[in-house]
C-alpha cells in the first residue's frame, strides 16, 4: 500500500486562507506536550489523533498515550514502525503506515472536543544532502525544522482530523464503524456558552519557557566560564612565555593564578621526581594569610607528591584533619598543621612525561573546600603551559652555554694557531740558521760553532717544552694520566721546584725568592712530581712579570684539618681584577700572542688548575691591580695520621720552622759541589 500525499499539503488546498510558519523541534515539543497536558487536565472526553514519524519517537511519548486514553473518547496514534510498533487495539488504537507515506516526514496532532479544538499539522524539511554527518546529526535533534500550522480554530482542527481519519481508514478498514463515531464527533456542533481552561496549556508553555531559559543561561555560563578559562590561560600563557628565566615564569604564573582562583595560598616550585626536599619560594597569598616562603617542604615522605607522580593526576584533599593519607607522614601533618591548611589541591607539571614541577592550592579557612571541575581543568590547563615555559626556559639555558662553549672554544682555537704560529715557529727559525750556518761555514771558529750549538739546543729545549705542556695538558683534560698520591713534605717539593727555576738559565738574573714555613708542617698527600710542576710553573709565572729587583714570596700555612694552602706572591706587574679567572684559561697570554714580551704558551696556569683539581685542591688568583703584585693559592690535601715511614727509615719527618733566601744567581761551581 503506498500513499504519498501529504495531510498538510491536502489541508492547505482544502483552506487556501492558512499560512504556514516555521517551528523547531523543541518548539513543536513543547506545544504538543500542552495539547496533551489539556486533554490530561479537563473533562471534555476528546478526539485524539496523534501522528508520529517512526516508532522511536512514539516511544519516548507512550507512558503519556495511557493516560491519555483515560481521559480521552477516541485516541489514534500513527507511527512507521521500526521494530515492535504494529497495527492494534487495546487502550487505544495504533496505525503502521508505510515508510513511503507522506506522514513519515510530518509530525500531527489533533485534538478536538466539545468545548475546544487544536491542532498541530507540520512537515519536516528536507535535510542537506551536502550537510556533514555531524550536522546531519543535529538535524535530528534540536536542530530539526518544520514548517506548519498550529491554530485553535474549530473548523482548520475538523478538517485536519477528517483528512487523519480517512488516512487511517485506509490503513485501518477494520476500525471504519469507530472512525463513523469519531466523524459524528466532528460534525456535532460545539457546546455553547462553555470555555475550555486555558490553564494546563499556559502552564505547560510557561514551564517550557522557564525550562528553555534555564537551559539558555545555563549554556551562557557555561560558555562564559569557557571564555574566561581561555582567557586567563591565554593572558598566563603570554605572560610566562614573555620571558626566559624560570623564576620569573613561576613568580608571574602564581600571582595570575591565585587570583584567579580566589585561594587563600597558591605555592609553584620546580622540583624532579628523585627530589628529596624542595626549598617553597613562589608564593601567592590572601589577606591574613601566612606565608610558607623559604621553608623546606618534603616530597619523598609526602604521599600527596608521591600519588601525583605515580598517576599523574592531580591529588585532592578535602580536609586534612581526616585524610588517612596524612597519619603516615607525621613531617608533613605537622608542617600542614602549622600552615593552617583545610583543604589541598595538588597538580603535577609534567611535559612528555618529565616532572618539572608542581602547582600547590591550600585552603586556609575553618571549613573545608571543594574545588569543581572549570576550577581544576583551570589549574591543570595552567600547569600544562607552566611546565612547556619551564623546559623552554631550560632549553634556552642550555643554548647559551653551548654558544658560550662554542665563542671558548673559538677563542682556543684563535689562541691556538697565534700561539703555535709564534711559539713555534720562532725557535724552529732559530734552529735552522744555526744548522745552516754549521754547514755553510766550514771555516768558523770553535768558539762561534759552539755558541751556534749552544743556541740550537736552547732553543730545542725550547719547542720540547712547548710539545710537552701541549701533551700534558691534553691527557690532563681525557683523564689518561696515572696519578700516585703518597704522603710528602711539601718543603721538598719546593726546593725541588726552586732547583729547576735556576737550572734552566744559571746565567739568568732572577728576582729575590723567599720561602717561608711553619714549624711543624704536616705532610700533603699528592702526586710529588705533579706538585713540583705546580710550584715550578707558579715560580716560573711569577719570574716572568717580575722584574730582578722585585720579590717573590713562597708561604706554606695549614687551612684547616684537612688542608694546607700555599701562596705564591710577587711584587711583579700584577692583573686587573676582571681577568683573575681568565688567566686559568688555555692560550691565555696577558699580552698579545705576537707582542709580548715573554716567552710561554698560556698553558703554565691551565696546567696548574687540572693537577689541583684532581689533587683535590682548589686554586685561584688575587691582585689589586696594574704593577701591584700577584697572588697565586693552591690549596692541597694534608695527609691525616700518614708518615713519611717509607722514606726515613720508619720514623716520621718533623721540619724546624725556618725561612730560605734564594739568591739572584748561583754561583756554577758551588752548584756543581
Amino acid at each position: 500500500m503506498k500513499v504519498s500525499t501529504s495531510l498538510l499539503q491536502d489541508l492547505l488546498q482544502a483552506q487556501p486562507h492558512l499560512r504556514t510558519q516555521t517551528y523547531f523541534k523543541s518548539s513543536l515539543t513543547a506545544l504538543s506536550h500542552a495539547m496533551e497536558d489539556q486533554v490530561l487536565a479537563g473533562s471534555d472526553q476528546p478526539l485524539v489523533i496523534a501522528s508520529f514519524q517512526q516508532e522511536r519517537f512514539y516511544r519516548q511519548e507512550a507512558h503519556r498515550y495511557l493516560r491519555i486514553a483515560e481521559h480521552a473518547q477516541q485516541v489514534y496514534v500513527l507511527s512507521g514502525s521500526d521494530t515492535n510498533f504494529d497495527s492494534s487495539t487495546d487502550r487505544y488504537n495504533t496505525i503502521t503506515f508505510t515508510p513511503e507515506d507522506a506522514l513519515s516526514q510530518e509530525w500531527h496532532l489533533v485534538v478536538v472536543g466539545k468545548q475546544y479544538a487544536v491542532c498541530l499539522l507540520c512537515q519536516e524539511h528536507e535535510p542537506d544532502p551536502a550537510a556533514t554527518n555531524v550536522d546531519q546529526e543535529m538535524q535530528m535533534d534540536q536542530a530539526r525544522r518544520f514548517e506548519g500550522i498550529w491554530t485553535f480554530e474549530r473548523q482548520t482542527s475538523c478538517a485536519a482530523a477528517r483528512l487523519l481519519l480517512n488516512r487511517i481508514l485506509i490503513y485501518r478498514p477494520d476500525l471504519e464503524p469507530q472512525l463513523n463515531e469519531a466523524i459524528a464527533l466532528l460534525e456535532a456542533p460545539a457546546a455553547s456558552g462553555h470555555h475550555s481552561d486555558p490553564g494546563p496549556f499556559t502552564q505547560r508553555l510557561v514551564t517550557y519557557l522557564q525550562a528553555g531559559q534555564y537551559k539558555l543561561l545555563k549554556t551562557y555560563r557555561a560558555i562564559a566560564a569557557q571564555e574566561r578559562k581561555e582567557r586567563l590561560v591565554n593572558s598566563i600563557t603570554t605572560a610566562i612565555r614573555r620571558s626566559l628565566d624560570p623564576a620569573e615564569i613561576l613568580t608571574v604564573a602564581v600571582q595570575e593564578l591565585g587570583q584567579a582562583i580566589h585561594i587563600c595560598r597558591c605555592l609553584v616550585y620546580r622540583c624532579k621526581e628523585t627530589d628529596t626536599v624542595v626549598t617553597l619560594g613562589h608564593e601567592f597569598l590572601n589577606k591574613h594569610i601566612a606565608s610558607l616562603s623559604g621553608q623546606v617542604w618534603p616530597l619523598q615522605e609526602n604521599p600527596l607528591f608521591q600519588e601525583a607522580v605515580q598517576t599523574q593526576e592531580p591529588v585532592y584533599v578535602e580536609d586534612t584533619k581526616t585524610d588517612p593519607r596524612f597519619k603516615s607522614a607525621k613531617e608533613l601533618r605537622t608542617l600542614v598543621k602549622l600552615a593552617k591548611v583545610r583543604s589541598l589541591l595538588l597538580v603535577p607539571a609534567f611535559y612528555q612525561g618529565r616532572l618539572v614541577g608542581v602547582v600547590e592550592l591550600h585552603h586556609c579557612g575553618k571549613d573545608s573546600r571543594q574545588w569543581d571541575q572549570e576550577e581544576l581543568s583551570l589549574v591543570e590547563a595552567i600547569a600544562t603551559q607552566i611546565g612547556a615555559a619551564l623546559i623552554q626556559a631550560e632549553a634556552y639555558a642550555n643554548l647559551e652555554d653551548l654558544n658560550q662553549q662554542l665563542e671558548a672554544l673559538e677563542q682556543t682555537r684563535s689562541n691556538l694557531i697565534a700561539v703555535t704560529g709564534h711559539e713555534l715557529r720562532t725557535p724552529l727559525s732559530t734552529i735552522q740558521v744555526c744548522l745552516e750556518s754549521l754547514v755553510s761555514e766550514p771555516d768558523m771558529s770553535l768558539e762561534v760553532r759552539q755558541i751556534m750549538l749552544d743556541t740550537a739546543l736552547t732553543d730545542a729545549e725550547r719547542l720540547r717544552g712547548l710539545v710537552q705542556d701541549f701533551l700534558t695538558l691534553s691527557r690532563l683534560e681525557s683523564g689518561r694520566v696515572k696519578w700516585h698520591l703518597e704522603p710528602l713534605p711539601l718543603q721538598e717539593c719546593i726546593d725541588l721546584a726552586l732547583s729547576s727555576i735556576r737550572a734552566r738559565d744559571p746565567d739568568q738574573m732572577l728576582p729575590k725568592i723567599t720561602t717561608e714555613l711553619p714549624f711543624q708542617l704536616p705532610l700533603v698527600r699528592a702526586d710529588g712530581e705533579r706538585l713540583v710542576e705546580v710550584l715550578s710553573k707558579l715560580l716560573d709565572n711569577a719570574c716572568k712579570f717580575t722584574g730582578p729587583e722585585g720579590q717573590i714570596t713562597v708561604q706554606v700555612q695549614p687551612k684547616d684539618a684537612r688542608m694546607v694552602e700555599v701562596t705564591v706572591a710577587d711584587t711583579g706587574r700584577g692583573i686587573e681584577p676582571d681577568r683573575l679567572e681568565t688567566v686559568f684559561e688555555r692560550f691565555y697570554q696577558e699580552e698579545g700572542a705576537l707582542r709580548r714580551t715573554t716567552g710561554g704558551t698560556g698553558l703554565g696556569l691551565a696546567i696548574c688548575r687540572q693537577i689541583i683539581n684532581n689533587l683535590g685542591g682548589q686554586i685561584w688568583a688575587e691582585s689589586a691591580g696594574k704593577d701591584q703584585g700577584t697572588q697565586f693559592h693552591f690549596t692541597i690535601p694534608s695527609a691525616q695520621g700518614e708518615t713519611l715511614a717509607d722514606f726515613s727509615n720508619g720514623s716520621s719527618i718533623s721540619l724546624p720552622s725556618r725561612t730560605i733566601t734564594v739568591p739572584h744567581k748561583l754561583d756554577r761551581k758551588a752548584q756543581a759541589q
